[in-house]
């Protein structure tokens, strides 16, 4: 398997993510490695580290997910690795949810999104997001 983090998604990928989703909720389970240093497209200065400019951005998104009726479900630090084999861990994991997929696009597409994503960009190394959908306790 090859794993390959990413901040923007191929083309691909938001094709498919514009297509009609699934009826009802979806989960967005966030895979997130952090810079060690931020690093703004801007050049502007910071003495940010990579998470703490993640967490403007992770406070702005909470506040914009409850405008489209999302919701965070679950956030925390990744302290091991339990089963499997991978290359490098990521630092934290997050889970999101959305209503539709139609509502997490009309979430970026807002103008208080757009203001603080460029602390995502800046302090992510790379992500992985996975869409899932319930499973009514298939687990």
């Amino acid at each position: 398997m090859n794993v390959e983090n990413s901040v923007i998604p191929t083309q691909t990928q938001m094709a498919e993510f514009l297509m009609p989703g699934p009826d009802g909720s979806i989960f967005m389970v966030n895979l997130l490695k952090f810079k060690d240093q931020a690093s703004y497209e801007d050049n502007r200065e910071t003495e940010l580290t990579g998470k703490e400019a993640y967490a403007i951005y992770s406070e702005g998104v909470t506040k914009t997910l409850s405008q489209v009726g999302g919701k965070v479900v679950f956030s925390g630090d990744v302290s091991r690795l339990m089963l499997g084999e991978v290359e490098e861990l990521w630092d934290c994991v997050a889970i999101a949810q959305y209503p539709s997929r139609a509502s997490m696009l009309e979430m970026m597409q807002l103008k208080e999104y757009q203001a603080i994503a460029v602390h995502r960009s800046a302090g992510l190394a790379g992500q992985l997001n996975i869409e899932t959908t319930d499973t009514q306790g298939m687990f």
